[in-house]
């Protein structure tokens, strides 16, 4: 049997118990080492604490040991008779709402934990509009802490309802509320005793079951090139290879491509993967394509399928989610990022920045600042090959870096507004 790979991210606020959550999964599912168990029975120790601290499991920096707190993303790999996990836990301050971005963005499902006792916040409402944003496909409303609130169903439910009603307008897809205990262990990895009302599966069982469609093989097939391979050498004295990671779809020997920007066109003469000769490979594989014709072709470009061919631009239609201290301003003059691919561009407009509380848009506000999410037009000094972002999650996002200094300062998702129009979700949600 083929098990497969789930990629999912945590979110949500601070002292939601994210980390408590992800090292109650890794214990309980029997996913840690030994020596890694004992090393987090001796900080714990060290802190006073009687019991294991299964936060600390994922809270590697020592800043996040002393704080107690998650300042970067911690990505941890595990896995069931069920399935593979990859999973990233992201930080619940705000300010460092941009690496929940960086978690999510190859999610195939995002965890948001909320406080029993405080209910929806406004961090809870904007890990939601980001998971909307990045089209992550299925979110879990994670409502923890239940042991505080004597396992009260009318909280949970309340609650439920709540996030339901406000993600499902942002569009997500489908929405599953569990109650939980992350440090008691109700309903994380085996069912709870103490809420008998509750039918549903625990989080374990849901992340072992829930459909994970990994639908960049169906999607438009896109090459970016990382590298050109010249060798030069007696043995392959004329061999000309273009090597990079297949982005998206799928490509094979003989097929007609298109080398973008430039649009000169030509066929697959071979596929080399791993040193050997194929026929096809598909998304995610590193390959050197070799073409029948001798084309300028360098970093940056893109081979594309000639008959799937995304048109060129210089004008770009985006949703945002800006991620830098500086404000991104209109006239703000930047480089953007799209694949291998970096060209100068400037802001020339912010349409509207969303409001979370909501979900209204406050137009031409000027400026966007940490956090913020919103609509700009850019126009860049060369066309690009941008996919729409609805279409393909790779090859339509992009990021906006400072000049001066290679800081980060936007994440791009390029395409029709998102947020002028919240739409309905495609499935019905699941509240209990």
């Amino acid at each position: 049997m083929t098990v497969d790979t789930l990629r999912f991210a945590t979110a949500g606020s601070v002292d939601d118990g994210k980390s408590t959550l992800v090292g109650r999964l890794l214990h309980d599912s029997k996913s840690i080492l030994t020596d890694q168990l004992e090393a987090v029975e001796h900080a714990s120790r060290n802190r006073g604490q009687s019991a294991p601290d299964l936060a600390l499991l994922t809270d590697g920096l020592r800043a996040e040991r002393e704080q107690g707190i998650t300042i970067d993303v911690a990505y941890r790999y595990f896995a069931t008779a069920r399935r593979r996990f990859i999973l990233a836990d992201t930080p619940g301050h705000v300010q460092y709402t941009r690496n929940m971005v960086t978690g999510a963005s190859t999610a195939d499902l995002a965890v948001v934990l909320v406080d029993a006792r405080n209910g929806v916040i406004e961090q809870t409402r904007r890990h939601a509009a980001i998971a909307a944003l990045l089209r992550v496909p299925h979110v879990v409303l994670a409502v923890n802490k239940m042991d505080l609130v004597e396992y009260k169903e009318s909280v949970f439910a309340a609650i439920a309802e709540e996030f339901t009603a406000y993600a499902s307008e942002l569009g997500v897809p489908e929405i599953t509320a569990i109650p939980i205990s992350a440090l008691a262990g109700d309903n994380v990895v085996d069912a709870s005793a103490n809420m008998d009302w509750y039918g549903g599966p625990t989080v374990l069982e849901h992340l072992e079951t829930v459909p994970v469609s990994h639908d960049l093989a169906h999607c438009h097939a896109r090459l970016p090139v990382q590298y050109v391979i010249r060798p030069q050498t007696p043995e392959h004295p004329d061999y000309r290879g273009y090597a990079g990671q297949i982005a998206a779809g799928s490509f094979r020997v003989g097929e007609s491509v298109t080398v973008l920007p430039s649009g000169r066109t030509s066929t697959i003469s071979g596929i080399d993967l791993l040193g050997k000769p194929v026929e096809t490979a598909w998304t995610t594989q590193s390959v050197t394509v070799l073409l029948a014709d001798d084309i300028d072709i360098s970093r940056g470009d893109l081979i594309v399928p000639s008959k799937d061919a995304p048109a060129t631009t210089r004008d770009i239609e985006a949703t945002v989610c800006h991620v830098a201290d500086e404000p991104l301003t209109v006239g703000h003059r930047v480089l953007l990022k799209h694949g291998t691919r970096t060209v100068k561009a400037t802001v020339k407009d912010i349409p509207s920045r969303l409001t979370l509380d909501d979900l209204s848009l406050h137009p031409h506000p000027g400026q966007l600042v940490a956090n913020d999410i919103g609509r700009v037009n850019i126009r860049t000094a060369e066309p690009l090959p941008l996919d729409a972002y609805a279409d393909s999650r790779r090859t339509g996002s992009f990021i906006l870096i400072d000049p001066a200094d290679g800081t980060t300062l936007t994440a791009g998702m390029a395409g029709a507004d998102s947020t002028a129009h919240p739409h309905q979700p495609s499935t019905h949600p699941t509240a209990m």
